[in-house]
């Protein structure tokens, strides 16, 4: 499981570390780290000898983090050259150490570049890049790849918000531990292939946590030999509506997929649902969960009502999320997943779309302690939050291809029948996102979809091959 801290406590950490350490030492691992990536880029594509190597440098460590580390690619035979941000307030020894392995500072970005190390701002940033920063930035040579000590500058370490000007790495070198700004968008799309290097932190409990196939593997729920359709959990789906059928149709092809024993459906597009799958069971009955909300269309809040006042557990998508009570929801007994896209989760908060869309992190903590409940809130990275909870869950295997007509129906239908099987609401929600990420990938684009539904199954095979 990849696992992220917000600043004050890497900070925190570093502090603790440092104190243990000899002067400098920290900084000697981060920039041993820095050089080594470096060098793995530079060797795919020429040697690191003769390298053209430019290190953009602001003041604070993290530009002596591109010092210290273009000194050791300087050694190495590369052409080091470093443009400060400000010439009176680079890092002393980082400087020093290149200047003495034979490193240049020029005032201004060379127009040809092998490589270039974004060592501007690190996580101490806030807001986008100053003017003198965005300048240098701009100035990047065209084709040239970035790599970001730490993280992209521009981009807020704790939540990912890029409100300016903000580089856009290739690689980032995150020193020992990831930053939440690295896995959630927008900052994650500036950030590229991440590689983590370790400088020996002792960190608390995390504030993100992303899951990885061994992760997925452990918890989707499995038959034994003693099982049977009941024991494995029957799953509810109460949706579509004459207007929308497809909905009810493709949240039942997500939940046959999710691992349950038996999907009940109840709604008035039965005829479509059989004619497409006929395992499912039609009509009220019991049942370990409910999906609730895809393509209901207006007017039927009272059925929505009706499911949460009952002791299953409950998603809740789509047109079900019109109109609840935080009072209701935080007096249930029972899990409730809400699963709102960006829009809904506004609708939710009383404020803007664009609002969610900025701080994607803020809005699912708030959303879970607002309504007591887990909230998935779906969009380019998906995020699971649990009222009480200090660690959100991200999905790291989302595609831009999800972003179509019905995917979300299949998602809760999935995310349902992890419910239903007994997985807790942000296990589901996790589980389910991971999945539903991974059958988008196996099944390409552009995808409508039932393609989505229709690969999960190898989805799941996926996550349990070594």
């Amino acid at each position: 499981m990849r696992t992220a801290y917000g600043v004050e406590t890497v900070r925190t950490a570093e502090r603790e570390l440092m104190a243990r350490l000899p002067e400098g030492a920290l900084m000697q691992r981060a920039a041993a780290g820095l050089a080594a990536v470096c060098a793995r880029l530079l060797a795919r594509h020429r040697r690191v000898y003769g390298a053209r190597v430019v290190l953009l440098v602001g003041p604070g460590d993290n530009g002596g983090d591109a010092l210290y580390a273009g000194a050791r690619l300087a050694r190495r035979g590369a052409a080091v050259t470093a443009v400060p941000m400000d010439p009176e307030r680079m890092h002393p020894g980082g400087l020093a150490a290149l200047r003495a392995a034979g490193g240049r500072v020029e005032p201004a970005v060379p127009q040809r570049a092998d490589l270039v190390v974004d060592g501007l701002l690190g996580i101490g940033g806030r807001g986008g890049l100053r003017p003198a920063a965005a300048a240098l930035v701009e100035r990047i040579p065209a084709g040239a790849p970035v790599l970001a000590v730490d993280l992209p500058s521009g981009v807020d370490a704790d939540t990912g918000e890029v409100t300016g000007p903000a580089v856009t790495a290739d690689v980032t070198v995150a020193f020992g531990a990831y930053k939440p700004g690295l896995l959630i968008d927008p900052g994650a799309s500036h950030a590229g292939a991440v590689h983590l290097v370790d400088i020996g932190l002792e960190l608390p409990e995390p504030e993100l946590e992303a899951l990885q196939h061994a992760d997925v593997a452990a918890l989707l729920p499995r038959p034994t030999a003693s099982s049977d359709k009941y024991r494995r959990g029957v799953v509810g789906v109460v949706a579509g509506s004459a207007q929308y059928p497809g909905a009810a149709v493709l949240a039942v092809a997500g939940a046959l997929r999710g691992g349950a024993g038996a999907v009940r459906y109840v709604g008035p597009a039965a005829d479509a649902v059989l004619a497409r799958y006929p395992e499912t069971l039609v009509g009220p009955g019991r049942v370990q969960a409910w999906v609730v909300g895809p393509g209901l269309g207006e007017g039927r809040a009272g059925e929505v009502a009706d499911l949460l006042a009952g002791d299953a557990a409950v998603l809740v998508d789509a047109d079900g999320l019109r109109g609840l009570d935080p009072a209701v929801l935080r007096a249930r007994t029972a899990p409730t997943l809400l699963t709102p896209h960006a829009g809904e989760a506004a609708a939710l908060l009383g404020v803007a779309r664009e609002s969610v869309e900025a701080g994607r992190l803020s809005a699912v903590r708030r959303l879970a302690e607002r309504y007591g409940a887990t909230v998935l809130l779906k969009g380019s990275t998906t995020l699971v939050a649990s009222a009480g909870a200090r660690a959100v869950r991200v999905n790291p295997t989302g595609t831009p291809w999800l972003a179509t007509a019905g995917s979300g129906d299949v998602l809760s239908g999935l995310a349902g029948s992890l419910l239903a099987g007994g997985l807790s609401g942000a296990d589901a929600g996790a589980v389910g996102a991971y999945l539903h990420g991974l059958a988008a990938r196996r099944a390409g684009g552009p995808l409508v979809a039932h393609q989505v539904a229709e690969a999960l199954p190898a989805a799941w095979q996926d996550t349990t091959r070594t």
